[in-house]
């Protein structure tokens, strides 16, 4: 059995996808007057909103001014569009009944992601929560999920990262640790393929018996 359970937060505990696209939608038309392929911003799910801004952004100004849109949208119908997966609390409770570890790794700012944890009633699940502003370098770099296993003080031996997103399971490997690849998610198993997570899940609950 893991000691540690460490988790993405978007796409693998709360369904954020409606908001992140929303967000997107508005923030091109304000920008740029029309709404770019969104394969583009659906591949980048999973790294700092600043790094993906920055592809669609005619310059860095711009780029500060789509931030600054995006989070405002972002924030003003965050509790509109975002809700819980089933199946995640009950696979939480059945966690902590173990006596196991759970963290969060994120590339959302702290406030943000305690947010949405906090609306979808989980929150309760975690003590340990590393952000953005944790790391100097986000998934698929390995430090933040080498950062989370600092805070909790485990060895990455015994640590499984379950995330729904090929940055997340590149980061895990990098790091050392096991990895779940969660597909109910926004990316296609096709997507993980190249990544070789260890583990595939295809819903919350398969999580407590890996």
């Amino acid at each position: 059995m893991f000691s540690t359970y460490l988790f993405d937060l978007d796409g693998t505990l709360i369904d954020s996808t409606d908001l992140i696209m929303e967000s997107f939608r508005h923030t091109m038309r304000r920008h740029l007057g029309d709404v770019p392929d969104e394969r583009a911003w659906r591949d980048g799910f999973g790294a700092p909103l600043r790094a993906q801004l920055a592809k669609f952004a005619r310059n860095a100004g711009e780029a500060d001014a789509m931030r600054s849109t995006y989070r405002e949208y972002n924030h003003q119908h965050h509790d509109r569009l975002v809700r819980q997966y089933p199946g995640v609390r009950t696979a939480l409770e059945v966690l902590r009944k173990r006596g196991v570890t759970l963290a969060i790794v994120t590339s959302k700012t702290r406030e943000l992601a305690w947010r949405g944890l906090r609306w979808c009633a989980l929150d309760e699940y975690f003590k340990v929560l590393v952000g953005v502003e944790d790391v100097t370098e986000c998934k698929p770099h390995p430090e933040p999920v080498l950062t989370a296993i600092e805070r909790v003080a485990t060895d990455a031996a015994e640590a499984l990262f379950i995330g729904d997103s090929p940055h997340d399971i590149e980061a895990g490997c990098a790091a050392g640790v096991r990895t779940a690849a969660a597909l109910w998610g926004p990316f296609e198993a096709d997507s993980f393929v190249s990544h070789r997570p260890h583990y595939w899940v295809s819903k919350p609950s398969e999580i407590p018996e890996l």
